[in-house]
């Protein structure tokens, strides 16, 4: 079995977010970054999916040199080995496509990946890697076994579970608890450091979409406390001031 885990190289979540050029651009300064949380879900669970040599993992990023370390993290937790597609992401269609194309020259069984990365939140990865390979895409999972030919995944739905069985190849986005975390420790550290990771170009393809610019939410306010027995001036202040009633 051979298992592909798609991951993000974001900003870690205490990192205060500016913009440059003319807030066209994320502001990398002084920003550390770490394996997308939800990524590492999906490399832990295709961890357990390969205990006791079941199988094979690689990890592959599209991104530049900068990304070598988050990708040597992801290494240190459990991979094989890495790819690295030199190029920015510069969107998520640009991205699944990078994806894709490397996949469609190596003969992976399943295909994970994390829910959404952290810092776009777009969710739209998973499902386009999905279309270009032309096989089954399951999002936001809960749970996944896999018996060697056919996967039995399970989902959170609007009031109860959905239990899917797939055989053949698929990619799945993985979800808060399809697994637990696994921190790399001091021999995984080690070994990291000579374990391969190839890169390879980027496939050219036509820019579809671009950013125009990125807002910040607008800072809090000031905080009003009422005391709990004047009822009448917190109507008051929510009709006049507020204006939320």
């Amino acid at each position: 079995m051979k298992i592909l885990v798609c991951i993000s190289n974001v900003p870690d979540t205490t990192t205060k977010i500016t913009f440059t050029n003319d807030n066209t651009q994320f502001n990398t300064s002084g920003v550390q970054f770490i394996v997308n949380p939800y990524d590492e879900i999906a490399l832990s669970k295709a961890i357990e999916l390969c205990e006791g040599g079941k199988g094979t993992i690689t990890v592959v990023n599209v991104g530049e040199s900068t990304t070598d370390p988050t990708i040597r993290k992801a290494l240190a937790i459990g991979a094989d080995d890495a790819v690295r597609i030199n190029a920015a992401p510069r969107d998520a269609y640009f991205t699944a496509y990078q994806i894709a194309e490397y996949a469609k020259t190596t003969d992976f069984d399943i295909i994970l990946c994390g829910r959404e990365s952290i810092d776009y939140n777009g969710a739209q990865v998973p499902a386009m890697i999905a279309e270009f390979l032309d096989i089954p895409s399951v999002s936001i999972i809960k749970n996944l076994s896999y018996d060697g030919s056919t996967a039995t995944i399970e989902r959170e739905i609007e009031g109860g579970k959905e239990v899917i069985s797939i055989t053949g190849k698929f990619i799945a986005s993985c979800s808060e608890g399809t697994a637990e975390a696994k921190i790399p420790n001091m021999r995984g550290i080690m070994s990291a450091r000579t374990k391969p990771l190839q890169v390879v170009e980027a496939t050219a393809l036509e820019e579809v979409a671009k950013i125009i610019s990125f807002e910040t939410p607008a800072p809090r306010g000031t905080v009003k406390l009422v005391p709990a027995e004047e009822t009448e001036k917190l109507i008051s202040l929510l009709h006049e001031e507020a204006k939320v009633i």
